[in-house]
């Protein structure tokens, strides 16, 4: 019988960095979420020659064969990708496809984990740690960022999400977020980040938003991340056309969120997506309708580019991963909790 494993992955919010001065010799450091849509789907297996197949064919073949150098593997690979979460829209797709290629190929032959290595050969974390983090464990993770001896950020706190909230991404196919060359020149034009505004990012996240997630305090985690995501936002706001959001349409429909009462109101990442936080799937669904209904009383007909509202919730495992022998699935088995929701599309 063909060994095939299959991994599947689930998108992340970045709720932001907490000190881009690095006054005190660590840089960056972020907190960021799981959530349960959109997700990465794939399966890789022994074959005669090597393929790809699906979305996102080339960034994968890349990595298979740098991964086949690495591990020093003379087998050859083919894979299909069902699914694949959209590429720069802030939502963690090249890493949760590099870190899901990996670990389906580590399953594959036997070989242990090391996200550290992985994350270094496949050019991820290089900022943010919490694509590592959150595909090993789902929740919400704090990493603590790059010293001069880091090769992956530490990860400082784990907490589940939850489950009765809900997230509201808007989502604007029109844009894509800063990326690549374009970011790197994005962060080396900017200018430095006062130590005063890192300060106040950190006491807001372990002085607020930490505590208000453990008691389950929507408002006051909402007013966290709310806060954070104004400061961050207008220091970005340079590179992303003068404003706080990359899209003008995502910021016009979180306005109206804000307005309607959800919390927590931000971009992930260099967007376009916006995020906002509601405390259950009945309220997450009568803001939507709200919105949506207010658009369509303000034109006769929906118009290319308008963002969409997706009502997700947060995933408080790690990347599922299984193969069809069963004395190989020993880590995250399809039978943990809140994987059945992973693979539903976007409506």
């Amino acid at each position: 019988m063909q060994i095939r494993v299959s991994v599947q992955t689930s998108a992340r919010l970045h709720l932001g960095f907490l000190d881009l001065n690095g006054g005190l010799g660590r840089h960056f450091g972020s907190f960021g979420l799981a959530i349960d849509r959109p997700v990465t789907a794939l399966s890789i297996f022994h074959a005669r020659e090597a393929s790809v197949e699906g979305p996102e064919a080339v960034r994968a073949a890349a990595h298979i064969a740098a991964l086949r150098r690495h591990l020093n593997l003379s087998a050859t690979y083919g894979v299909r990708i069902e699914e694949a979460i959209p590429t720069h829209a802030g939502l963690g797709s090249g890493t949760q496809l590099a870190f899901a290629l990996a670990a389906g190929l580590r399953r594959l032959e036997g070989l242990p984990e090391d996200f550290a290595s992985d994350a270094l050969l496949l050019q991820r974390g290089g900022r943010s740690g919490i694509g590592a983090a959150l595909f090993s464990r789902g929740g919400l993770v704090v990493d603590g960022g790059h010293g001069s001896q880091t090769r992956l950020p530490p990860v400082l706190c784990h907490l589940p999400f939850p489950e009765d909230w809900r997230i509201i991404l808007v989502m604007d196919s029109a844009f894509s977020g800063v990326h690549g060359a374009e970011e790197r020149a994005a962060f080396a034009a900017l200018p430095q980040f006062p130590a005063a505004a890192a300060a106040d990012i950190c006491h807001r996240l372990l002085m607020q938003a930490l505590p208000a997630l453990a008691e389950q305090d929507l408002a006051q985690f909402g007013q966290a991340v709310g806060h954070i995501q104004v400061i961050l936002g207008d220091y970005f706001a340079p590179a992303q056309g003068g404003a706080r959001y990359t899209s003008a349409s995502v910021a016009e429909v979180m306005g109206r969120l804000a307005h309607f009462g959800a919390q927590g109101i931000g971009q992930s990442s260099w967007g376009p997506t916006g995020f906002a936080f509601v405390a259950s799937d009945d309220e997450a669904q009568r803001l939507v309708r709200l919105v949506q209904e207010e658009r369509r009383a303000q034109k006769t007909e929906a118009a290319a580019g308008d963002p969409v509202l997706v009502v997700c919730k947060a995933v408080n495992q790690g990347a599922r991963i299984a193969s069809n022998s069963a004395s190989r699935d020993s880590w995250n088995s399809e039978n943990q909790p809140g994987t059945q929701d992973l693979r539903q599309g976007i409506n």
